[in-house]
């Protein structure tokens, strides 16, 4: 009795320890850099987890705001819940409200919030590229503190992977040179990481290969700080297609991806080449980044790779079981995407060590279809946005419905987290607060009702028109119509011109599935209280997106005018709707140019100055203005993934995508009037503005000028 007393006592002592060792040091350098106005009046203290749950306390004492919180994590997201519902701040994506109030708020009440999940996880493999191609080291700073604040607690972080695989590949007898043959340019590691091509967008030098991997290591190093968990990418059998030419290996061809572009071949698991290169991988990977990792990425036969001939069970075992080896009590982190993970594949694993992120929770329930993917945890996510495309939407109330009830199904006991998972983050921030927020409710959210809390923290103020206007936006482009749809309603000013447009890029939609005059109702409400809001960052930027979206909708109608002339061949009627629709898209060219957030040049300046060298820094520029229009590859015009990331940005349209519509009109009029007259090369035109060094710096307008052009694009027409 005596020895089991005693052990009791050490534990305890240990765990208080444990407990007050924690001194979120990390956290209070966080609100340093972003409310440095604060950190005076910051007490952080380390408190128990709540079986096993995060939790975090806020309260005052001694005019101190004290945050009591089991892990950095929770601390993190204590900061953010007294600066969000006391001071009413925020920090985003799209602008800051984090300037210091007139006086620090005391709370009043102590308020203790139990986290209840043990994941808040976030990133596609897709936003690394799509958001992040062009990232430095102060960008990531940024990001990891956002990440921080709102909660997360593990998140995809597969930079740097260029050397573990240069490493690898020189220890199987590849040359430099042929090692940069099968790596990506800067702005298309996702797809080569997901194996769905290789090579397209290099080459890259070493010298952009050495400042990945260093930058990679400032990021875990950070990440670890701040309690975040990296997932990292794992060797699943994806191999270079020249493999076969340098070893013998069996194996499988995993044809074509999107795009004609050749995949990576998948390394037969029972050959014994895979032991061999997973231990090189591995152990690569440990000298880079260390033996401290614990989670780990990567997806077999992603997006329709061939598994024929492939015992799914037992590779997927192979797979898990070389992981463990190196990193003993690892996660495999499998994306619960179109039909993966498989049910064969996930027989052979343990589930105890494995985490599925089901990716598209706004349009599906995988997670209730395949029972709980068969007894696994899983983290429910939405994509929401599919290559960064502008567009107001998100099925706002369907996140909070649906967390809620897989949480209280029967498969709720293997629901362990939420997350966002948008292939770009660079818009619609109340999606991703929102969601990530659901991470420490335990109850049902009604958003109508959060809603107000986030407009108020994100402008710093608020009143009952712009709380009626956000009503107004969750009723139509922020509704959740149990409707199928692949991100936001794309702009046809951003599409490839011809006469029968479903959609601008080949998965997305041009359907507005709301009431467009309620939608723009709600904006000239928003937009009637622009005076008071003139000195704020969030609603200027928030102002601008919806006008944006109002001019989109717009456009619609005025191309089915144009396709109507066409039809009937109307030559008076063409030429007027055609320079009307010119007229449209130079008028959101301005409003754009006046907004940093949707100007071209802020893509293309980071891809500039992206690298050491000239080489590093030209092919980045081309890589950045490839991935918005054609995407590639070179030398197919019929590719079905150009404008799949297309961006309604100041300078696009200005550039490129009002000269293919004025192609378009040009030539239909010559038809009309009977000329000889060649369709226009698109695609030559596309590659072309690809080539050019041109940066697009904004040409910015007056604020009355600009305030004149929200007028007449919110006037009701006659």
């Amino acid at each position: 009795m005596r020895i089991l007393k005693s052990v009791f006592l050490l534990t305890v002592l240990f765990l208080n320890t444990s407990i007050k060792a924690q001194t979120f040091d990390a956290v209070r350098q966080l609100a340093g850099r972003r409310v440095p106005w604060l950190t005076k009046s910051l007490v952080f203290n380390a408190i128990p987890a709540n079986n096993g749950k995060d939790v975090f306390e806020l309260y005052s004492k001694n005019d101190k705001i004290e945050i009591g919180a089991s892990s950095a994590s929770a601390a993190a997201e204590g900061l953010n819940w007294y600066l969000r519902y006391y001071c009413h701040r925020s920090m985003s994506h799209m602008g800051d409200n984090l300037s210091p109030p007139e006086k620090i708020p005391l709370v009043k009440e102590k308020i203790r919030i139990v986290s209840p999940y043990p994941y808040r996880y976030a990133l596609n493999y897709c936003t690394i590229s799509y958001s992040m191609s062009f990232y430095n080291w102060a960008d990531w700073e940024r990001e990891l503190d956002w990440m921080a604040l709102n909660g997360v607690n593990i998140m995809l972080a597969p930079v740097g992977m260029e050397a573990v695989w240069q490493n690898t590949l020189r220890k199987l007898g590849y040359s430099d040179k042929e090692t940069l043959e099968f790596i990506p340019g800067p702005a298309f590691g996702a797809w080569w990481l997901m194996g769905n091509m290789e090579s397209w967008g290099g080459p890259v030098t070493q010298n952009l290969i050495d400042q990945q991997a260093s930058l990679e290591k400032r990021i875990i190093g950070r990440m670890k700080q701040l309690g975040i968990e990296p997932v990292m990418h794992g060797f699943y059998g994806m191999v270079p297609t020249t493999l076969k030419n340098k070893i013998k290996a069996e194996v499988i061809s995993q044809g074509k991806w999107a795009g004609g572009f050749a995949r990576p071949d998948f390394l037969s698991t029972t050959d014994l080449a895979f032991k061999r290169i997973a231990d090189i991988y591995y152990e690569e990977m440990k000298k880079l980044y260390g033996a401290g990792l614990h989670y780990f990425g990567g997806d077999p036969f992603h997006e329709g790779g061939s598994a024929k001939g492939v015992d799914l069970k037992a590779s997927g075992a192979m797979i898990q079981q070389l992981m463990q080896q190196h990193y003993p009590g690892a996660t495999w982190v499998l994306q619960g995407w179109q039909s993966n993970p498989s049910a064969k594949l996930l027989e052979g694993l343990d589930k105890k060590k494995t985490l599925i992120i089901e990716l598209f929770g706004e349009n599906t329930n995988n997670w209730e279809k395949r029972k709980g993917y068969d007894g696994t945890p899983f983290v429910w996510s939405n994509v929401s946005n599919f290559g960064e495309k502008n567009g107001i939407y998100g099925k706002l109330q369907r996140f909070a419905d649906e967390t809620y009830r897989a949480k209280n199904s029967a498969y709720g006991q293997f629901l362990k987290g939420v997350g966002i998972i948008p292939e770009g983050i660079n818009n619609n921030p109340v999606t991703f607060e929102l969601m990530l927020e659901l991470g420490w409710h335990d109850q049902h959210i009604k958003v109508n009702s959060w809603i107000k809390g986030y407009t108020l923290a994100r402008y710093g103020k608020t009143n009952d028109k712009i709380e009626k206007a956000w009503q107004g936006l969750l009723e139509t482009a922020y509704g959740s119509p149990e409707i199928y749809q692949e991100g936001p309603s794309e702009s046809i000013f951003c599409a490839r011109p011809d006469t029968l447009i479903s959609s601008v890029s080949s998965w997305g939609t041009r359907k507005r599935n709301y009431d467009t005059a309620k939608f723009r109702d709600a904006v000239l409400l928003f937009a009637s209280e622009a005076a008071d809001f003139k000195e704020s960052e969030t609603y200027q930027t928030d102002l601008t997106d919806f006008v944006r979206q109002v001019q989109a909708n717009k456009g619609d109608g005025i191309y089915q005018a144009i396709i109507e002339a066409i039809k009937n061949k109307d030559k008076v009627r063409l030429a007027g709707e055609g320079a009307k629709f010119l007229a449209l898209i130079g008028q959101q060219d301005s409003l754009l140019n006046s907004n940093r957030f949707f100007t071209l040049h802020r893509w293309l300046k980071q891809a500039s100055v992206f690298g050491t060298n000239q080489a590093d820094r030209a092919n980045a520029l081309k890589n950045a203005k490839a991935q918005i229009t054609y995407w590639g590859p070179d030398y197919n015009p019929k590719t079905d993934l150009h404008e799949y990331a297309h961006k309604e940005w100041a300078g696009l349209l200005g550039s490129l995508y009002t000269e293919r519509w004025k192609l378009f009109i040009a030539y239909h009029l010559r038809k009309l009037n009977g000329e000889e007259t060649a369709k226009p090369d698109y695609y030559k035109l596309e590659t072309g503005w690809t080539n050019t060094p041109d940066l697009f710096v904004p040409v910015k307008i007056s604020d009355r000028q600009r305030n004149e052009l929200i007028k007449q694009i919110l006037k009701v027409e006659d």
